[in-house]
């Protein structure tokens, strides 16, 4: 979107803002208020912008009658260019998605029990990571593997303020690899196992329209490690969505009722993602700059205990600092990514330009 188109949604939002009847709407206020927020930085780095040039205008003006001028119009001269180079990074297309919740699934992949010990750790380092940005958690859904790692588990993960967790963490799809001495490993050799990892931004319930009559929904008792129930009631809920075949269960509440929606809210999830790639699939030359970044399937990341190393295959971070990263020390390697994002849209941005 040109820069005028967004000036100009600025200015419509802040109407819509200052309408006291919008404001009954939660939902909806809520949504206006974050475009809102999107755009207020552009807007106030466009003004700085013009306020400076104009100034500018002004001071070379006058510093032909009074040389006083002239250091003043020097210094405005020498803003203008980082202000234009902000304006230019702030207009980048921003991912849509970016200001939403997530639920991340982490799936215990091949090395048997060491791979579930490792989700279990992955889990461990997001849940740190959530802590330390001050987001909230909520794990959803979990299959606990007999040594205490996971097969499987989901977790909710929600922002406080306006940035979405999205926007951190939408890279971490994909397949993550771990080279380490296994609990289970008696002589002491290294072995390679994998997890992988799923993010779907959260979406509200009018986002995505799901006909009762596609669904195929199954309860059945909790169960914990090695298969035994924990539950004495048919509280698990099992939901099948028919046309796609996605399959969703959850077990973690104490209610069947409780179970179900919060099965559905990681079916809407899911289908909205599938939707999304699909679209993205069709418009792949428009996302073509986005591919190494942001492509779920391939093995994204190796964690290297006898050497301490993490190592990030799509950009080539590599650190020697695994014990803190699994703590939840996870900024530098995210930060990389964006940077990744940052240069490849930019570099887009200015061949469409």
């Amino acid at each position: 979107m040109k820069l005028d188109e967004l000036l100009k949604e600025y200015a419509e939002l802040e109407t819509t803002l200052a309408d006291p009847a919008v404001h009954a709407d939660q939902n909806k206020a809520r949504t206006i208020g974050r475009r809102y927020a999107q755009l207020s930085p552009i807007v106030a780095t466009y003004r700085e912008l013009e306020s400076v040039r104009d100034d500018l205008a002004t001071a070379r003006e006058l510093a032909g009658e009074d040389p006083a001028f002239a250091a003043e119009a020097e210094e405005l001269a020498a803003r203008v260019p980082a202000l234009e180079d902000r304006l230019k990074h702030l207009l980048i297309p921003r991912d849509p998605n970016d200001t939403k919740d997530i639920l991340m699934e982490i799936k215990a992949g091949e090395g048997g029990e060491e791979s579930a010990l490792f989700a279990g750790d992955l889990l461990r380092m997001y849940l740190r990571y959530a802590e330390r940005a001050g987001w909230k958690t909520e794990i959803i859904d979990s299959q606990p593997s007999d040594l205490g790692g996971y097969k499987d588990v989901t977790v909710a993960i929600k922002s406080k303020g306006d940035e979405g967790v999205w926007s951190r963490l939408k890279f971490e799809g994909g397949v993550h690899r771990v080279q380490r001495v296994p609990a289970t490993e008696s002589q002491g050799r290294i072995h390679t196992s994998a997890a992988g990892v799923l993010v779907y931004p959260e979406v509200e319930e009018v986002d995505v329209q799901i006909d009762p009559n596609d669904l195929r929904i199954d309860v059945f008792r909790s169960g914990g490690p090695g298969g035994q129930s924990v539950n004495t009631t048919d509280s698990a809920v099992r939901i099948t969505h028919l046309p796609t075949g996605v399959v969703v269960s959850c077990q973690n509440e104490k209610s069947q009722l409780q179970n179900k929606e919060t099965a559905m809210r990681v079916l809407r999830a899911r289908l909205q993602a599938i939707a999304e790639e699909e679209a993205a699939a069709e418009a792949a030359a428009e996302r073509k700059s986005q591919v190494r970044t942001v492509d779920r399937s391939e093995r994204i990341r190796t964690y290297n205990f006898p050497e301490n190393r993490i190592s990030d295959h799509r950009v080539g971070f590599k650190a020697y600092n695994l014990d803190h990263v699994l703590d939840g020390e996870l900024s530098a390697v995210i930060q990389a990514l964006l940077d990744a994002e940052t240069a490849e849209k930019l570099a887009a941005h200015s061949s469409t330009s």
